[in-house]
C-alpha cells in the first residue's frame, strides 16, 4: 500500500491510497468548513439537496439509474463534526476497471458522477430547486427532532453542549429548527456557492491505481477546473482551550426515561503530540475495553451500571465517561467513578492493564488497511490534525507508552462537567 498527497490548487488536495487489496475503487470528497451557529444548519442541509439531482442527472431516479448502469456502484453522503469543523462527506464506490470487459473505463464515469453531484447541482432559475429544498428541510427537521430518540447519544451531545457553551464544538452537527425555518432556496444556494469558494476540499481515491493518471484526470476535470484557488477557511484541531473551573459543572435534566444516563466530561491539560498516544492507552485502561476499570468496578463489582465505559475525543482532548444506571444509584456511581480517576493518578493499575490496552488499540490499528472507508477516515483525520503518520508508525508510538507516561497524563485530567439525564 502507498499513500500520496498532492495539491491540485490552493485549498484543494488529492489523496491517493494505492492498494491492491480491493476489487473496488472508493472516491470521496470532503468539504471542511468552520462550525458556526449561523451556518451549521445550512451545511447539514446542503448534502441532502445535492443528492437529489445534478445538471446532467436532474432527479434521484436518474442518479440511481446511472449508478445501476455503472455495475451497481454505490453513492452516499452525510455530515460530520470533527473538532471545531463541520465536514460535508460524499462517497462513491465502483468496481475497478481491471475486473471489467476490456476497454471499459468505469473509473472515469465514477469520477464524473461524484464530482457532478458535489459541484454541478440542478438549478431552477439560478437557485436550488424549490421542491427539493422544501422536501429536504422537512427530512432534516425530523432528524433534528429525533435527536432524543437515542438517550445515550443525546446525553453525550448535551454534555458537550454544556462544556462548550457559546463555542463551535458545542453545536449540534445537524443544526437547529429555528435556523432551518429561515432557509430558502435563494439563501441556501448563496451559502453553497460561498462554501465551495472558501472551504477546504480534500479528494480521496482508494484502490488499485495509476497515480499519475489519477492526478491528471482530476486536474483536467471541468468541475475542478472551474473552482478557484483559495486560502481555505477551516480550523486545525489539536486540542481545546477550556477555561479552568473552581467547581465541577453539574447539569441535571429530566425526561421520561426508565434508566438514568450519566456522562462525565473530562478535560485534559495536555495538547502535546505524545499525549495523543498516551491518551489512547489511558482511555482503554479507564473505560475503553472490557477489562477496563470502569467496566470492572462500576458495572461488575458494584453493579451500579447497566453499561459503563469511556471514549477519547482526540480532536478536542476530552474523555467522556458514559454510564446507564438506575436513577437512585447516581451518587454512588459518581463516587466510584471519581475513585477510578484518582486510582489512575496514583498509578494503581498493572502492567497487564497496560498490555491489554495496547493489544486492543493495536488490533484496531492493524484493521485499518482491511477496509477502504477506514483507510480514508484514518488519513483524513491526519489531514485535519496535520499529523502525518503511516499506521505502522502509529503502532510504534503506542508501544512506546509506559506507566510513568500514563500517570503523568492522568494528573493532567480534571472533571469539567457531570451531566445526568433522569426521570
Amino acid at each position: 500500500m502507498n499513500y500520496k498527497k498532492q495539491k491540485l490548487k490552493d485549498g484543494i488536495n488529492i489523496h491517493i491510497i494505492n492498494t491492491d487489496k480491493f476489487k473496488t475503487n472508493l472516491i470521496s470528497v470532503f468539504l471542511t468548513t468552520p462550525l458556526t451557529k449561523e451556518e451549521v444548519t445550512k451545511s447539514a442541509l446542503v448534502p441532502m439537496v445535492l443528492r437529489r439531482g445534478t445538471h446532467s442527472m436532474p432527479t434521484l431516479e436518474e442518479i440511481s439509474k446511472t449508478l445501476e448502469e455503472m455495475y451497481g456502484a454505490s453513492f452516499d453522503c452525510g455530515i460530520d463534526k470533527i473538532g471545531d469543523d463541520q465536514v460535508l462527506k460524499f462517497y462513491i464506490e465502483a468496481i475497478n476497471n481491471e475486473y471489467l470487459p476490456e476497454n471499459e473505463d468505469l473509473f472515469s464515469k465514477t469520477i464524473n458522477c461524484l464530482l457532478n453531484i458535489v459541484f454541478n447541482p440542478i438549478l431552477e432559475n439560478g437557485i436550488f430547486n424549490r421542491e427539493y429544498v422544501e422536501t429536504e428541510k422537512e427530512n432534516l427537521k425530523q432528524i433534528i427532532q429525533g435527536k432524543i430518540d437515542s438517550k445515550a447519544t443525546y446525553a453525550q451531545d448535551r454534555c458537550i453542549e454544556e462544556m462548550y457553551k457559546e463555542e463551535p464544538y458545542g453545536l449540534y452537527k445537524y443544526g437547529y429548527i429555528e435556523e432551518l425555518e429561515k432557509i430558502t432556496p435563494e439563501n441556501l444556494y448563496q451559502y453553497y456557492t460561498k462554501l465551495i469558494a472558501e472551504c477546504k476540499i480534500d479528494i480521496f481515491v482508494s484502490g488499485k491505481l495509476d497515480e499519475q493518471k489519477v492526478i491528471e484526470m482530476f486536474s483536467q476535470n471541468k468541475s475542478i477546473s472551474k473552482i478557484n484557488s483559495r486560502e481555505p477557511k477551516y480550523i486545525i484541531n489539536n486540542g481545546n482551550k477550556l477555561k479552568k473551573q473552581n467547581e465541577i459543572n453539574v447539569v441535571e435534566e429530566h425526561m421520561d426515561v426508565n434508566q438514568g444516563k450519566l456522562v462525565l466530561g473530562l478535560n485534559i491539560e495536555d495538547n502535546s503530540k505524545k499525549g495523543k498516544y498516551v491518551g489512547l492507552v489511558y482511555n482503554a485502561i479507564l473505560g475503553g475495553i472490557p477489562t477496563s476499570k470502569l467496566f470492572q468496578n462500576v458495572r461488575e463489582k458494584e453493579s451500579l451500571a447497566y453499561t459503563a465505559g469511556s471514549s477519547y475525543a482526540r480532536q478536542k482532548n476530552n474523555i467522556f465517561i458514559k454510564c446507564g444506571i438506575e436513577i437512585e444509584k447516581y451518587e454512588k456511581a459518581v463516587e466510584i467513578i471519581k475513585k477510578q480517576l484518582e486510582d489512575m493518578k496514583k498509578g494503581e493499575f498493572t502492567q497487564e492493564d497496560i498490555n491489554n490496552a495496547k493489544t486492543s488499540i493495536i488490533a484496531g490499528i492493524k484493521f485499518i488497511p482491511d477496509e477502504q472507508d477506514t483507510l480514508v477516515t484514518y488519513y483524513f483525520g491526519q489531514e485535519l490534525s496535520e499529523y502525518q503518520m503511516i499506521y505502522e508508525e502509529y503502532e510504534n508510538e503506542i508501544n512506546k507508552v509506559n506507566k510513568q507516561d500514563i500517570v503523568e497524563f492522568a494528573n493532567k485530567i480534571n472533571i469539567h462537567t457531570i451531566y445526568f439525564l433522569r426521570n
